[in-house]
């Protein structure tokens, strides 16, 4: 070990280190993240991590327990799906005190799948929710060896905010049964409804085991932003102690949690049948999507606290590698965690080491006393996932989104009813519709102007912005906003024709201003084939001006080149607009300040 150190390494002042350039991260110690911050750990960091360990064990416990609950699988599994992922992503994660485990944003999910399969048979339940994680697993290691770490970015944050609020809702919905101490038989977040309703419609409302969860969470709320006070634990062990000392389980009918099996996770494949695959495979790819997506934030946020770099592929390959670990131990699919993340942080973690130390603590736990939370009330667990839910919705934001951009703020609040209404994972692919229908939309129905020349404006200009901007005779310039691809070529089309239809002039040349141009494709290639025909055909030119290397690269693959002829492109507009006045003998008046070479 090195010498005593106060924190981790962080950039000099000025600085952000976007790359590990140290010799092993080209070799092993890329996949081994944890191995390399062992061999630079400093000796002062042990008592930081051992002590944050020590309290943030005191939030593994009841909220993996909670998570589990709500994820449709018994509660001791939510302590195996916390054990082994933190071993794991500390020796293959590659941020240092990111704390991964059971997450309410992914319980909804699990719960769509695990319940109508498993048909209240608990052991099934492990196995289809074990499966799930493992699916999730080896998509997020492929996609991490793939190097596709930037699929989450093609989200943009109005539909990721509308996606969680209506995980955060469906999630709270599914908990509110336990909260008042009754349970129903329906699925699916407006059914739920309809059969809590009927339910306090007709008093079924145990109001001991309400006022236990109501208390709870009222405990939570008030200590949540008290980072170094450990809230959930102290409300939890007051709902367990209370319902302990009053015996409010036989007194009330509080359901409690139970005595929980000792031992640890052992190794063990969820068998499933034929029938489940392809709900199971759905269910794991909305689950890896999910993860990393919440995973990739919190890293970034963590990374730019430190000003270290946090490679979006390794995280990935991290974030898999827990999942299938959690997933052959007896565990169920986890993410990463906003709650419990800053609890580590606050209480002192300088590495992975804290998660590492959590793990053991929770081992310990079930070894040696087992039957310490078997008093745990289920309201107080549902009072647990209720606030992580009610922290996951987000609305400030989304105000400054209505203000901003409405038709933006209207897709997030598509993307929640569609969770809502839908289901988890109908939601997830709802949302991921959405988002290529507004990438696509972008690119198909892009903006386009004629340019003309402002006076007393540099350059040349929309002019529907400069309504007094001259166009020069004989000639069309055209911008269009996009790159040219076969679901935007006919429109393109139509708009340039319109834009030579629509000149004062008979028009002799027609210019693309083809810098915001980045790629063409072979479908509108062929069009500006025949574009140029349609052109000749009127005795007017095509030029083109400002086009990028990349995109003349392609146009020479396409045969276009060519065909225009290199006189064709033109470096800037203005050489363009110098060409055409030359060629044609247009008296053109320019300020004397913005004159072109020649043409005065």
């Amino acid at each position: 070990m090195s010498q005593p150190d106060a924190s981790p390494p962080a950039a000099e002042p000025g600085r952000i280190v976007r790359r590990d350039t140290s010799e092993d991260q080209a070799g092993w110690g890329r996949w081994f993240p944890g191995l390399r911050t062992l061999r630079g750990y400093h000796v002062a960091w042990l008592r930081h991590d051992l002590m944050a360990g020590l309290v943030l064990t005191t939030m593994l416990v009841p909220v993996g327990i909670a998570y589990a609950v709500a994820s449709g699988v018994p509660g001791i599994y939510g302590l195996y799906a916390t054990i082994v992922p933190l071993i794991a992503y500390a020796l293959f994660g590659p941020s240092r005190i990111l704390v991964l485990g059971p997450d309410s944003s992914l319980a909804a999910v699990i719960l769509a799948v695990v319940l109508p399969l498993s048909g209240g048979d608990p052991q099934r339940a492990v196995a289809l929710a074990g499966m799930m994680a493992i699916v999730s697993g080896a998509v997020c290691i492929l996609a991490g060896i793939a190097r596709l770490g930037f699929i989450t970015e093609l989200l943009s944050k109005p539909i990721r905010y509308g996606y969680m609020n209506g995980i955060a809702l469906t999630v709270l919905i599914s908990q509110l049964p336990k909260f008042f101490g009754f349970s129903i038989d329906a699925e699916g977040p407006l059914r739920n409804l309809w059969a809590i309703a009927s339910a306090l419609i007709e008093g079924k409302t145990n109001w001991t085991a309400f006022m236990v969860g109501a208390a709870t969470l009222v405990v939570i709320l008030l200590l949540k932003g008290h980072k170094r006070i450990p809230g959930i634990l102290i409300a939890v062990a007051g709902a367990t102690i209370a319902v302990d000392v009053l015996d409010l389980a036989a007194r009330a009918g509080v359901k409690v949690l139970g005595p929980l099996p000792q031992g640890l996770p052992s190794f063990a494949i969820p068998w499933i049948t034929s029938a489940d695959i392809v709900p199971v495979l759905i269910g794991g790819g909305a689950v890896a999507l999910v993860s990393f997506a919440d995973t990739s934030v919190l890293s970034r946020v963590y990374a730019a606290r430190t000003r270290t770099y946090v490679d979006p592929n390794q995280e990935m390959v991290g974030l898999g590698i827990a999942n299938l670990a959690s997933g052959l131990f007896q565990g169920f699919a986890i993410s990463s965690s906003s709650s419990r993340t800053p609890v580590a942080e606050a209480a002192g973690a300088k590495t992975q080491l804290t998660g590492v130390v959590g793990a053991v603590a929770v081992a310990l736990l079930l070894v040696v006393a087992p039957n310490l939370l078997q008093d745990l009330p289920n309201s107080a667990l549902a009072a647990v996932v209720i606030a992580s839910a009610i922290g996951l919705i987000e609305i400030t934001d989304l105000r400054r989104i209505y203000r901003m951009q409405r038709w933006e703020f209207w897709l997030s609040i598509v993307c929640t009813v569609g969770v809502a209404v839908l289901g988890a994972i109908e939601g997830i692919g709802l949302a991921i519709l959405i988002a290529v229908i507004e990438f696509l939309w972008d690119g198909w129905r892009p903006y386009s102007a004629v340019l003309g020349r402002a006076r007393g404006v540099r350059g040349f200009h929309d002019i529907k912005r400069y309504p007094d901007a001259r166009l020069i005779p004989g000639l069309v310039i055209f911008r269009w906003d996009a790159s040219l691809f076969f679901a935007n070529a006919e429109l393109f089309h139509e708009r340039v024709l319109d834009a030579v239809a629509t000149s004062p002039t008979p028009v002799r040349w027609l210019v693309l201003a083809a810098e915001p141009v980045t790629s063409v494709d072979v479908t509108s290639a062929d069009m500006l084939a025949e574009l140029d025909d349609t052109l000749k055909a009127a005795g007017i030119e095509l030029r083109l001006a400002e086009m990028k290397d990349p995109v003349k690269d392609k146009l020479k693959r396409f045969g276009l080149f060519e065909r225009f002829g290199e006189a064709a492109f033109y470096p800037t507009l203005n050489a363009a607009v110098s060409a055409y006045l030359a060629s044609h003998a247009v008296e053109w008046p320019y300020p004397e300040e913005e004159a072109l070479p020649g043409h005065r």
